[in-house]
């Protein structure tokens, strides 16, 4: 069951009504109160209508913020959580009386207010910031709390000494623990990166790498730049840290890396039986020949082509079909040696590519093995789902590529066992033959 506001900050203040803040007309600070909930003001004192330019409360509530950016918002939004986690906040805000820029030093309670238990943040302004003559700062100041990028201070210690609103969403308002890992290390997923990044910053080596971090919305994949400053007061070194989430583009570039992988076996390999393609077969048919010519050995090329297939097709349908070629695409594979290579190069014909051969004999022997295991019954589950037998054979050309005639390439010793086979079709199919 979700919980409720109220629940979630049931340990904050409750501003029921205006009684409990009267006094706050009497002091000379600029306090009000924003309602987060409905993104308006709630209440402000005397001097916080002063500073608005304004005659009443009622005009200061009725305050039009709709041209308030998305960004102050959810700075606004963060301000909250923060204060609710901390107690107190103190940030420098700018804000614009009368259309005119001005940076304050803010103080931030989190509050509830009224009987709905809205979100709400009381506001004291002690102190205005003046940039005079370097408007600069603001614009970097708004720029680095109203980026998207996550940006952290850390002194050397790994604790956290500012942080905008994009990390504080990420990693929420947290100080030290009693542990031995600093804020700086608990925020890495693998714990010895985060010590050996923060070593590296205690040596002043500067630079960028690719990190798995815990943050609010899960282990995400971020590209952690490391850069070493000086403290603008106290003069000590910290560690600024920028993480950019690139979580999406990882995860898309490994889909693209899958997909060209799936595209490459599609390119490779046949859909149906898993056995190479007629293209990787011709790789491997160059790659044979050339080891035979290296060599001074042989090799053979077997074109095997399915006898009586043409008939289960008809006779059972197409998936009986398929079922009948994926059983001998295993036949055949079982007959040969690993070094070896079955291919299915298209309908019911296949290849097999033999290296190392010592004589004609050994591939006399993987034709007849294979002859005598394909003429074994086939069974296959028709279209009505029951189970049949059924017989084909195999008709099986040969061309041997021998020590002392390797001057034919892959396309001629193709040529000559297909010429090979279709001879065998002709005498009476089941059976074998050499190219002559």
């Amino acid at each position: 069951m979700a919980l409720s506001i109220s629940d979630q900050f049931n340990h904050l203040p409750v501003l029921d009504n205006f009684d409990a803040i009267s006094a706050f007309d009497f002091v000379p600070d600029v306090i009000w109160i924003f309602n987060l909930d409905r993104h308006g003001f709630w209440w402000g004192n005397r001097p916080a209508l002063e500073f608005w330019g304004l005659d009443s409360v009622q005009a200061l509530v009725d305050k039009d913020l709709s041209a308030d950016t998305e960004g102050a918002r959810k700075r606004t939004e963060q301000t909250f959580y923060k204060a609710a986690a901390q107690g107190m906040t103190v940030d420098p805000w700018t804000t614009y009386p009368n259309g005119k820029p001005k940076t304050l030093l803010m103080r931030h309670k989190a509050v509830l207010l009224g009987p709905e238990k809205h979100r709400g943040i009381i506001a004291f302004i002690s102190e205005q910031v003046d940039l005079g003559e370097q408007p600069e700062h603001l614009i970097f100041s708004e720029a680095i709390r109203y980026t998207s990028v996550a940006v952290t201070s850390f002194n050397m210690a790994g604790t956290p000494m500012f942080e905008n609103p994009a990390a504080a969403e990420l990693y929420g308002f947290v100080s030290a623990q009693d542990n031995d890992a600093s804020v700086f290390v608990r925020r890495f997923h693998d714990v010895q990166e985060g010590l050996e990044l923060l070593e590296k910053g205690r040596k002043h080596q500067d630079g960028q790498s690719e990190h798995l971090m815990v943050t609010s919305k899960g282990v995400r994949r971020h590209v952690v730049d490391l850069r070493t400053s000086r403290h603008p007061l106290t003069g000590d070194y910290l560690l600024l840290v920028s993480e950019y989430d690139v979580t999406e583009l990882h995860n898309a570039i490994q889909q693209a890396e899958k997909a060209k992988a799936r595209l490459d076996k599609l390119a490779h390999y046949d859909a149906l039986t898993g056995l190479p393609s007629l293209r990787l077969c011709r790789d491997r048919m160059a790659q044979v020949i050339a080891q035979a010519q290296r060599e001074g050995s042989s090799a053979a090329i077997m074109f095997v082509d399915l006898d009586g297939f043409k008939s289960v097709n008809d006779s059972f349908g197409h998936d009986a079909g398929d079922q009948v070629l994926v059983e001998s695409a295993k036949r055949l594979v079982r007959q040969i040696r690993a070094v070896d290579t079955v291919g299915r190069i298209g309908g019911d014909e296949f290849i097999i590519l033999m290296s190392g051969i010592k004589s004609a004999k050994d591939v006399e022997v993987v034709a007849s093995k294979i002859i005598a295991v394909m003429n074994e019954p086939f069974l296959i589950v028709d279209m009505n789902g029951k189970e049949q037998e059924v017989s084909i054979g195999v008709s099986v050309g040969i061309s041997l590529l021998e020590e002392g005639a390797l001057n034919k390439d892959a396309e001629a010793l193709l040529r000559e066992a297909d010429h090979a086979m279709y001879t065998v079709k002709r005498s009476g199919k089941r059976g074998y033959r050499f190219a002559s």
